[in-house]
């Protein structure tokens, strides 16, 4: 970051932060929101949930540890399988307080300011991200420019370039970062290792670790673009179906939506996550809307409704669905509920059918990096898919 060469953060309100140049240099513009996550910066940055979105570190301190090539969460996502490369950077820009000077991590393999310069991505530092991340807590979170270079301009044109842009609300943004053909994870273990269950798992934006997870679990992962129909589905001959997280308004999924409720019509066991919660919702009957400024960490406490457990979980997440705790309601589908909710808010954080076939969080129990609490999730979906009989 090189302290001489000026950088503006400029919101939709007119507010703008004063910074330098950190990563690439140039015009970005996204939505601002924060991250409260103190580690995981590598995994935040390649998350493709935070697609179109300019993110402000709440950490004051950023990029100790480098840039290495094993923390990717890119994987599959906006390429034509599984060769992609897992440390693609998908926020639209990020805003620090402190870059680090020196990285010391013996498994570095750069800096993250390079790495961030390499892959285009504009960043600023040098700001006081406290006062960035209080006025959108106030004031929800919005649109936003980082302007470096010869993108700089007079800020009344900075920000009318700002405003011109489109809002989070009706972005459909599914198609940018879903993988283009599907690709198979093939269960953990000895080459050959006979799959327990098969998986179809709707790459919405699906983070690495994801099939990893389930291949732990002795699973065979079909990884599938969001396109995919019902009818392609039931070419896999599954045990079960995933929906995975992604970014944008989960009110604009209708294909995704219908291809849920075709699931759930076939009865096939349904598991879902961040945005996959959104659109079982939907299939449900329920409506989403746009928090004010989102769950964005990795120490969110979420409560089981039926037994009071409270998990600490990671989240990323700028919309929910309408819902209290505990609430019961009819579906297409048989009996649903709210199966969980934010301990911090009373946010819709899970929903449920009562028979047990289908059931989703918003959380991220494949966390990474992150808390572990609710890992147990696939072990549950694995136990539904049981019910079926082992393959």
């Amino acid at each position: 970051m090189a302290a001489d060469n000026k950088a503006l953060l400029v919101l939709e309100d007119g507010t703008v932060h004063r910074g330098a140049e950190y990563g690439a240099v140039g015009q970005t513009l996204g939505e601002a929101v924060f991250c409260t996550a103190m580690t995981g910066y590598q995994e935040t940055l390649t998350d493709p949930s935070y697609a179109r979105q300019i993110v402000v570190a709440t950490a004051p301190q950023i990029g100790n540890t480098g840039w290495n090539h094993e923390d990717g969460e890119s994987r599959g996502s906006g390429a034509s399988g599984p060769e992609r490369d897992s440390g693609k950077i998908w926020v639209a820009g990020y805003a620090v307080r402190n870059p680090t000077r020196r990285v010391s991590n013996w498994r570095a393999k750069g800096t993250l300011e390079g790495e961030l310069a390499d892959q285009g991505v504009v960043g600023i530092g040098g700001i006081d991200t406290r006062a960035l991340v209080r006025r959108l807590r106030d004031n929800g979170s919005m649109r936003a420019g980082i302007f470096s270079g010869d993108a700089l301009a007079p800020e009344a044109e900075l920000l009318d370039r700002v405003r011109a842009q489109p809002s989070m609300k009706g972005l459909s943004l599914v198609s940018e970062v879903s993988t283009a053909e599907s690709y198979t994870i093939e269960p953990a273990g000895p080459a050959g290792t006979e799959p327990r269950f098969t998986v179809v798992a709707v790459d919405l934006g699906i983070k690495t670790n994801t099939p990893r997870m389930f291949a732990e679990r002795g699973m065979r992962v079909h990884v599938v673009p969001s396109t995919i129909t019902l009818d392609e589905v039931r070419s896999f001959d599954p045990d079960g179906f995933f929906l995975s997280n992604g970014p944008g308004d989960p009110a604009t999924a209708e294909h995704e939506v219908e291809l849920t409720r075709g699931v759930l019509d076939a009865g096939l066991p349904l598991f879902g996550i961040c945005l996959g919660n959104q659109l079982l919702g939907r299939a449900f009957g329920l409506e989403t809307y746009k928090m004010k400024f989102g769950h964005r960490g990795i120490n969110i406490p979420v409560v089981e409704d039926s037994t009071g457990r409270i998990s600490i979980t990671a989240q990323n997440h700028g919309f929910a669905l309408e819902g209290e705790r505990g609430a019961e309601f009819d579906t297409p589908f048989g009996r649903g509920r709210v199966s969980h909710v934010c301990a911090n808010d009373g946010v819709v954080e899970g929903v449920e059918l009562i028979s047990g076939r289908a059931f989703s969080v918003q959380y991220h129990p494949e966390a990474a990096a992150g808390p572990h609490d609710a890992a147990y999730l696939f072990d549950n979906f694995a136990s539904i898919m049981s019910t079926t009989g082992d393959k």
